[in-house]
């Protein structure tokens, strides 16, 4: 949809696309289907010098701009240019399709591509044991042999018991009690 010259080419199609629209508004079943062919045909032309790189969508988007033209066609105004109205449908329909399709493509993107650059930190494992450790060293041993030897190194209560002579339900509570001071700790509460 190119802008409208004086006497050239342009305003020639204006011309003729704007009298076909208005004679299949009054009724004329064959010059609206005029209208819809040859704007079909513009339509194309004007989407392949904006989304070549995307040929096989071009159809779906003029079916699109068609559909919405056609809708739309009580907003149009017959003393302003035919082609200003439909390239501004054109250009919202386009919008549309691109929102559309950024959010296919992002439903569409695996989730363990997109979290891969997440887990390659050389610093993160040693940063996060470091601080575990500052934390749990201002625990009582009570309460951070339990939480190292259950929770971090994976024994069972009945394995932390025997190790460190402690009973199951201390080892419980020692967990239960140092995970609930660490907890105060990271809020700065405690």
């Amino acid at each position: 949809m190119k802008r409208i010259t004086q006497g050239g080419a342009v305003s020639g199609v204006e011309e003729r696309l704007r009298a076909l629209f208005v004679r299949g508004l009054d009724g004329d079943a064959a010059a609206y289907r005029a209208f819809l062919d040859d704007l079909t045909r513009h339509l194309r032309g004007f989407l392949r010098k904006r989304i070549y790189y995307l040929q096989d969508d071009i159809e779906d988007v003029v079916q699109e701009i068609l559909l919405a033209v056609h809708n739309s066609r009580h907003t149009y105004r017959p003393d302003e240019p035919l082609t200003a109205w439909v390239h501004a449908i054109a250009r919202y329909k386009l919008m549309d399709f691109f929102r559309a399709r950024s959010r296919r493509e992002a439903l569409n993107d695996p989730l363990d591509e997109t979290l891969d650059i997440f887990a390659t930190s050389d610093e993160e494992p040693a940063d996060a044991r470091r601080d575990i450790g500052k934390l749990l060293d201002q625990l009582p041993e009570r309460h951070r042999l339990p939480i190292v030897h259950v929770k971090l190194q994976g024994l069972s209560v009945t394995e932390t018991a025997a190790l460190t002579g402690m009973s199951e339900s201390a080892v419980k509570v020692g967990i239960h009690r140092g995970l609930k001071a660490l907890a105060a700790k990271i809020r700065g509460t405690a």
